[in-house]
């Protein structure tokens, strides 16, 4: 991901007029364990685009979707599973209630959503890795200390860059 293409997203679609990247592909699950680099990377940018629309649309709080949720896998999942669950609910091909059941399953979800917040530490100025319980004869894991929100949309380039380096290396080694 270069700046060319960051600007270009950015400058061709905002917040307020999302609508999916045309695939031509019906909507489908997203195992981000099983992503390649490029798909992973494409993913990532759609997920945030569409993330971002959500926040503003609905006036979500921090407490539901806070500024870096990108660093907590657990609300990835819950997120990208809305997301996926939206693209089929908003599809013209699908019937004309299915909005409906998304409204009725995004309810369900912010509820979640708010329990993942509490439980992984980040906050609207502030992030700390998710606490992991060890179980028994597991090594302790070292806590990551709390750090400063200064930039969020710099902060979830960096992660992209790392992630999409770290599955480059996993996928040539």
């Amino acid at each position: 991901m270069d700046a060319t293409t960051r600007e270009g997203n950015s400058s061709q679609r905002t917040e307020s007029d999302y609508a999916p990247s045309p695939t031509g592909e019906p909507p489908r699950p997203v195992n981000w364990n099983l992503l390649t680099t490029e798909e992973a990377e494409a993913e990532w940018l759609e997920l945030n685009h569409w993330v971002n629309w959500l926040r503003r649309t609905y006036g979500l709080p921090a407490s539901i979707v806070p500024p870096l949720w990108h660093r907590h896998w657990e609300l990835v999942w819950e997120l990208s599973a809305l997301h996926t669950h939206w693209l089929g609910a908003y599809d013209p091909d699908q019937h004309a209630s299915a909005p409906l059941g998304w409204h009725r399953d995004f309810a369900d979800a912010r509820q979640r959503l708010r329990e993942w917040v509490s439980i992984s530490g980040t906050r609207p100025d502030r992030d700390r890795a998710t606490r992991i319980t060890n179980w028994p004869g597991e090594s302790p894991t070292s806590e990551a200390p709390e750090r400063w929100i200064a930039d969020r949309d710099a902060d979830f380039v960096e992660f992209v860059l790392a992630e999409v380096a770290r599955r480059s290396a996993a996928s040539a080694g």
